[in-house]
């Protein structure tokens, strides 16, 4: 009973993925580059289509070398010099969303001066999914390229190349391939959050490797390149092959083609056990997908061929019937099972209950737990300041912030907002290091910044008013460098602030009051080497030593009083001016004013001596008649 509900449960499996969707598709996006390449390309024999080089970050175009036989056709390649910078990136825009297969082929300078095996790390969209080991020239035809499954949901990508110290990261090509949004479902927790990086894609039974497009395959397959192999152990195995049709290939969402299941390996009556082995990165999760067809023409019904699937010797799939599973000879079976490996290596074992076992191709996937990435709003924040304080290309700042995690940008401290589910920026140390822009008001949209350390740079202009909303802010060291203006008094709502620097500058004016009373709450400032600074102990007083803005107002108030004086001063003369000319005229009308004066002076004494002579005449006369 319990075999029978497995068979049941695989085979509803096996239907949901043979299910095409009813509508027509379009045409599967596809963008592929050719590195340092100054033209569009085409490579034979399948005539593919490579854009000129373009959307990367920095870099030097140059001949390249295929290191592989497998590697593109395509003569050129884009190498890093740590001289440009830690990181560097592609960053390729108007991707429509979805889910994608991105692959990268590395490439060797044609250089003889030039360490020809650079080794690297690799992420895609934050993540990182590759870090090349010594030896991955020539070793092994899988090791020449990266490629991993994601969905975009941001209508971008972002490649980027991480350096490690050896050698320079060379680039020879990138793909960017529009797979099926249900492609290699494996559980609940394919989607968005996870990355399929690929370890190992095996057709088994052929001897030269192959492409999707060799096979003639569909498109919304991904073009994946399939490793050749003709034997899992020497005399343990047989090749198998026909040329009939394969029904149910093609059409899975996986679109794997036909010609993958006409051959494969079966195993012997004197080595009964198929067994694979992979090194692989101990403490992770693989998903492990197993293809069947049944080819060979003594099986013709459901019995005849049993076996399980042990992967790390546990019995993952029990009693593999192809013929019952399938629904038919000749028809494509898929099978998937993601297990955890605590170990270095991966072994799958085809173990036979009855008949052989039998394996047609398999395909191993590491699942990588997407990195969450730095908020936009504080990348593009850290953009404006890389601009503004003209940051040297060997600082890099390219790509995420602080993603991946072992490769964060020169100077940058990172924090995880698990409100958010984002980085934020919590610190920047740029100390010493020769920068000579401005700092930009946009340095407030680093809402988390609890350390800000610039001393000993030569950057000039006003320290930001926008500074003081940034909360957070505990440590301020912008000592050594040509700020200049007064301390903005927004400063003083930073009541976090616990060091703040700014001597050695060239500021003015008055240190704001609220700066000034948390000197008395441990706080550590330092305003010395400012010599327009006043107003706290231990610098001069405001009055003493004005401020260029006091000075001019100083300077403005001395002129007005003057005019004011002036006016007054020319007022008075005018009315002086016009008391003086009214005692001129005075003067000269003086002669005629007193004889005018005197004659009527006569005239009244003439008649008031007449009138007293005359009533004494008149009052002496009877006197002198008698």
């Amino acid at each position: 009973m319990k075999m029978k509900l497995r068979h049941l449960l695989a085979l509803l499996f096996t239907f949901i993925l043979s299910m095409r969707p009813s509508y027509p598709r379009h045409a599967p996006y596809a963008m592929r580059i050719s590195c340092g390449a100054r033209n569009n390309v085409h490579t034979s024999p399948t005539n593919t289509s490579w854009y000129k080089d373009f959307a990367y970050t920095g870099g030097i175009p140059t001949n390249g070398i295929r290191p592989s036989s497998i590697t593109p056709p395509l003569g050129t390649v884009r190498y890093f010099p740590l001289s440009e910078g830690p990181e560097n990136c592609y960053n390729i825009q108007r991707v429509p969303k979805g889910h994608y297969s991105v692959r990268v082929f590395f490439g060797l300078v044609l250089d003889p001066t030039i360490d020809n095996e650079p080794l690297f790390d690799v992420s895609i969209e934050g993540t990182q999914i590759c870090s090349l080991q010594s030896g991955w020239n020539g070793s092994d035809d899988e090791q020449v390229f990266v490629e991993a499954l994601l969905f975009l949901t941001g209508r971008s990508v972002s490649i980027c190349f991480h350096s490690t110290g050896h050698g320079d990261p060379a680039i020879l090509s990138i793909e960017i391939l529009q797979v099926d949004d249900r492609a290699y479902y494996f559980g609940p927790h394919w989607g968005q959050g996870t990355i399929l990086k690929t370890v190992r894609r095996l057709s088994c039974g052929v001897e030269k490797p192959k492409f999707d497009e060799d096979y003639s395959g569909d498109h919304w397959g991904g073009d994946r390149f399939w490793n050749p192999v003709t034997t899992f152990a020497q005399g343990s195995d047989h090749i198998i092959a026909t040329k009939n049709s394969i029904r149910k290939a093609s059409n899975t969402v996986n679109s794997y083609p036909e010609a993958l299941y006409q051959t494969a390996l079966s195993s012997t009556d004197n080595q009964p056990d198929l067994v694979y082995t992979v090194d692989v990165d101990p403490n992770r999760n693989y998903s492990i997908w197993l293809h069947f067809a049944e080819i060979d023409p003594s099986i013709t019904k459901v019995g005849q061929r049993l076996f399980d699937i042990q992967i790390n010797d546990v019995v993952a799939i029990e009693d593999v019937d192809i013929v019952s599973m399938s629904g038919d000879v000749y028809s494509a079976l898929v099978l998937n099972k993601t297990v955890a490996v605590n170990g270095r290596t991966l072994t799958i074992t085809f173990h036979p209950k009855k008949g052989q076992a039998l394996i047609s191709a398999l395909e191993i996937f590491q699942v990588v737990v997407a990195e969450s990435k730095t908020s936009p709003d504080e990348v593009r924040a850290l953009q404006t300041l890389k601009s503004a304080l003209g940051l040297p290309l060997r600082f890099g700042w390219n790509g995420d912030p602080c993603v991946p995690q072992e490769h964060p940008w020169t100077g940058v401290d990172c924090q995880y907002d698990r409100i958010s589910n984002k980085w934020v920026i919590d610190g920047l140390d740029l100390d010493n290091q020769g920068l000579r822009g401005f700092l930009p008001n946009d340095v407030s949209k680093l809402h988390h910044l609890q350390s800000i350390n610039l001393s000993g740079n030569s950057i000039h202009g006003p320290i930001p008013f926008s500074l003081g909303t940034v909360t957070s802010l505990q440590n301020l060291d912008l000592s050594y460098n040509f700020f200049n203006g007064s301390i903005p008094e927004s400063l003083g709502q930073l009541t976090s602030l616990r060091r703040l620097n700014l001597n050695d500058n060239s500021l003015s004016g008055r240190v704001p009051a609220a700066l000034g009373g948390r000197l008395l709450h441990r706080a550590s400032f330092n305003f010395t080497g400012n010599a327009g600074i006043c107003g706290i102990p231990g610098l001069p007083t405001c009055g003493a030593h004005l401020s260029i803005g006091a000075k001019i107002g100083v300077a403005l108030g001395s002129c007005v009083a003057l005019l004011l004086l002036f006016t007054c001063l020319t007022c008075w003369w005018k009315r002086r001016q016009n008391i003086l000319c009214a005692q001129r005229i005075a003067a000269r009308e003086a002669p005629y004013a007193k004889s005018r004066t005197q004659l009527s002076r006569d005239l009244q004494m003439t008649r008031s001596f007449g009138h007293d002579h005359t009533r004494t005449a008149a009052e002496n006369g009877p006197s002198l008649l008698s």
